[in-house]
């Protein structure tokens, strides 16, 4: 083989070997999402009721990368009407437990549920009697036994047996689970949805009829007896490209385009 042959085998068993991994580490979420799927019960229905039922927040709260799952969450439940909000662990315990009420639901994930930084949350919680929803791993924990409602996500085989990811997806998972479910149980519609989405590409799909007619004294009117002269006047300042013609009563006798006169232009005739 020559240097450029052998080169290109080397870059060739690197691509495969990083395939295998690719395809290895998606398996292993795959399984974690099947095991959280049959492993779904009644206390999750009990969690959809009480977060579509608040009349308050909902906070959620993590540490590390159950941290940054738990402010996805906060964001998809604020998205599809259940205000929410992510609690940061650590700034809790500095003054930030404030920020939490009697009225709101509190949702903390945690793989362990012994994490330090919850220990704090957790008693405060339990002693204003705040709702107290736990997603954890470990029944044996300090959150699943501190918890009102207990949503146990099964314990599953992390990337490279340390990497949190199979755990972190089924957290995701879960918490798409509960927003979705929370939207369904309020009848959260679309043109809800669309009210909280007004701009992008979600603001575009959802628009209606009525938010992109022109309404009021921006409809182009003009009574069929007004001097051409003033009606192109109208026709420059709407700036639609056309003129609704009507008579005394107010009934369409037809339309008048830009397109209408350039052609009479350039017939030469007098559009006066």
């Amino acid at each position: 083989f020559s240097s450029i042959q052998r080169r290109y085998l080397v870059s060739l068993m690197i691509k495969k070997k990083f395939l295998r991994v690719a395809k290895d580490v998606i398996n292993l979420e795959i399984k974690a999402l099947q095991k959280l799927k049959n492993n779904i019960n009644n206390s999750f229905g009990e969690a959809v009721i009480q977060i579509a039922k608040c009349q308050s927040k909902v906070v959620m709260c993590g540490v590390g990368k159950s941290g940054l799952i738990a402010s996805k969450i906060a964001a998809t439940l604020s998205s599809v009407g259940t205000p929410s909000f992510n609690l940061s662990a650590s700034e809790a315990s500095h003054g930030d437990l404030g920020m939490v009420s009697k009225k709101d639901i509190l949702i903390l994930i945690s793989n362990s549920g012994e994490t330090s930084e919850l220990k704090n949350i957790i008693k405060y919680a339990n002693r204003n009697k705040i709702l107290l929803i736990g997603i954890v791993s470990k029944k044996d924990s300090i959150l699943y036994k501190a918890s009102d409602i207990k949503i146990l996500i099964p314990q599953t085989k992390e990337a490279q047996g340390i990497v949190p990811t199979a755990s972190t997806t089924s957290q995701l998972a879960l918490g798409d689970a509960l927003a979705i479910a929370a939207m369904k149980y309020k009848k959260f519609g679309k043109l809800d949805f669309r009210q909280l989405h007004p701009a992008g590409s979600l603001g575009a799909k959802l628009r209606t009829v009525g938010d992109l007619m022109i309404t009021g004294e921006r409809i182009p009117f003009v009574n069929e007896n007004l001097q051409m002269s003033k009606a192109l006047k109208i026709l420059s300042e709407k700036k639609l490209g056309i003129l609704i013609v009507r008579d005394k009563n107010n009934k369409v006798n037809g339309i008048v385009s830009d397109g209408d006169i350039r052609r009479l232009s350039q017939k030469n005739l007098d559009i006066h």
